[in-house]
């Protein structure tokens, strides 16, 4: 009988390795762009190693993030009254997939489907969580990922 193990998107698209170069492109590609680069001027060197064990976690890899960074309510933190657009949301997620085009990650359909639904559904909570008046609930747990998730409603 054929192995039925279905493997995580963080084994699909080739772990730790392929998210630090996906990220490390991405935020050369970030630095330049009229629009993200204001954003993103003060970014550290450490930026791009830190979003790669980000979502490392929450496409099914180790939780490192929220052994070494504070999971889910320090990205949270991150965020906070930076006032985040639509348009720069929907730039950083174009962007995010031209990297991963230019740097030939998996393209099968499940595979974008599965990340695109991810990166809408998280920059989405980014932009949420960027305006005036958003809190840190720091009892948030860390989201995961995998093949074909769907999420209930926004509760805030």
């Amino acid at each position: 009988m054929p192995d039925q193990t279905v493997p995580t998107l963080y084994q699909w698209l080739g772990g730790i390795e392929a998210l630090e170069r996906l990220t490390v492109r991405f935020y050369q590609h970030v630095k330049n762009d009229e629009l993200l680069g204001p954003v993103f001027a003060h970014m550290s060197d450490e930026h791009p190693a830190h979003v790669a064990v980000f979502l490392a976690e929450v496409l099914g890899g180790p939780a490192d993030y929220s052994a070494r960074h504070g999971g889910h309510p320090n990205m949270i933190r991150h965020h906070l009254n930076r006032h985040l657009s639509q348009e720069q949301r929907r730039r950083w997620v174009g962007l995010l997939l031209a990297t991963a085009d230019e740097l030939a990650m998996p393209d099968d359909p499940e595979f974008r489907s599965a990340l695109v639904a991810y990166l809408e559904w998280g920059s989405r909570l980014a932009v949420i969580n960027s305006q005036s008046g958003a809190q840190v609930d720091e009892d948030a747990p860390m989201p995961r990922w995998g093949w074909g998730e769907a999420k209930g409603p926004y509760t805030g």
